[in-house]
């Protein structure tokens, strides 16, 4: 094995990975004294949760950065002046084992350009997860891309030997995905998402019978949207979000916001990045659609397309709705306490737990893991304080922002909790 040109290999692919946020990257500082190859491994190092909630660090790398599609939005688009490069098959299990063993990582993120067909290029991502899997013996996590029209046949082989699938839907809309990438279609995104979504469901229902049946992708699938490279709003965003969750049975969407890596009129222009708070407000909504009970009606309108940076969506929310507060503690339903910005889902069970044998006071709700700097101007309990009287919206807004101690106050974002 050639090790320089597998490092120069490595440096380029886990580089071009970095794009893709289908799972959480974080960079490893992992040092090798000898100077054996785990020196260049940082980048291409990074973390993602498997089915029941558990942190794996994975080898984040694209099998190859050759594409044959020229996406406006993509760094790796075929007139895209960048060192090109490429792994071979054995070359990435090598990679991974030699990885696992050193106990850098606990699984592997394999996505990759398109080269020659979709076919061709989802066989050979295949191809590593099956060496993996059978020459091998590899059991740890394995996430696999799922390249856009590739058949039906090749998605259930990809499902036999992947914990997660995902198949990446780019931009938001059709209309979009149409001025970026005209060369791509719409439906050859849906294909393999269906075809996923419909062999999850067999799976479920053939284990019933016979639980010797072949796992198929036991962590389900994802997708990824880029936000901020076309003109949708965080309105049309969450729509299209809450279109692939209920169709296709996603267990996340992911939102990346643009880079400009180019030079294009149909773009923002260079060093016109995203903010990150936008990510992150489209983040906490998602949350709040998928674990607390809200639509999307209820937090963005005609009239408000985009989500507050200042505020997160759930305390928006409550200050254009405070004719429903304040809430009893001790009284209100679940659903309802879920709204109070402050309380999350673990907050709201232990309320309802401890008010069955006490009536709730202020000092027994600083004990729970509540944000009791926010709750308290929107709930009473058993206690004669009251904090909410005569708090017209826009005061109370800046009231809870000036209380603020968040490290991300400069940025306007005085909560980045996703589980608030």
């Amino acid at each position: 094995m050639d090790y320089n040109r597998i490092r120069e290999k490595l440096s380029i692919l886990a580089d071009a990975a970095k794009y893709d946020v289908s799972c959480a990257s974080s960079g490893s500082n992992r040092k090798n004294n000898s100077g054996g190859l785990g020196n260049s491994t940082g980048m291409g190092i990074c973390h993602s949760y498997t089915e029941d909630g558990r942190c794996v660090s994975l080898l984040k790398i694209l099998l190859t950065n050759h594409c044959i599609f020229d996406c406006a939005y993509c760094v790796t688009r075929k007139s895209n002046d960048i060192p090109r490069a490429a792994f071979k098959i054995q070359e990435v299990v090598d990679l991974t084992i030699n990885f696992y063993r050193r106990n850098y990582i606990e699984g592997l993120f394999l996505s990759s350009g398109i080269f020659k067909s979709a076919d061709h290029t989802m066989e050979r991502l295949i191809a590593v997860a099956r060496k993996l899997r059978l020459e091998e013996n590899f059991n740890g996590y394995i996430h696999l891309k799922s390249i856009p029209g590739a058949s039906d046949e090749l998605m259930y082989e990809a499902g036999l030997y992947a914990d997660r699938l995902s198949v990446n839907i780019e931009i938001p809309t059709i209309s979009g995905l149409k001025l970026l990438a005209p060369d791509k279609r719409h439906e050859d995104f849906i294909q393999p998402m269906n075809k996923v979504k419909n062999e999850i469901i067999r799976y479920k229902d053939e284990v019933k019978a016979n639980r010797h049946t072949p796992k198929y992708a036991p962590a389900g699938q994802s997708t990824q949207m880029i936000v901020g490279a076309t003109g949708e709003s965080d309105r049309d965003i969450m729509y299209s979000a809450t279109h692939y969750y209920r169709n296709y049975g996603m267990k996340r969407v992911y939102y990346s916001g643009y880079i400009p890596v180019a030079s294009d009129d149909r773009l923002p222009a260079l060093g016109s990045q995203v903010p990150l708070v936008r990510e992150n407000r489209l983040y906490q909504a998602d949350w709040l659609l998928r674990f607390y009970g809200f639509s999307v009606k209820e937090l963005l309108d005609e009239q408000k397309p985009f989500l507050d940076t200042d505020i997160d969506p759930k305390l928006s929310w409550a200050l254009r709705n405070m004719h429903l507060f304040p809430v009893n503690v001790n009284t209100a339903d679940k659903q309802l306490l879920a709204r109070v910005p402050g309380i999350g889902i673990k907050g709201v069970h232990t309320i309802l737990k401890a008010r069955k044998h006490r009536a709730l006071t202020w000092d027994h709700l600083s004990r729970f893991q509540l944000a009791l700097n926010r709750a308290k101007y929107f709930i009473t309990c058993a206690s004669p304080d009251v904090y909410h009287r005569d708090r017209e919206a826009g005061n109370l807004k800046e009231l809870i922002l000036h209380q603020s101690r968040s490290k991300y106050r400069h940025l306007h974002a005085n909560q980045l909790s996703l589980f608030n």
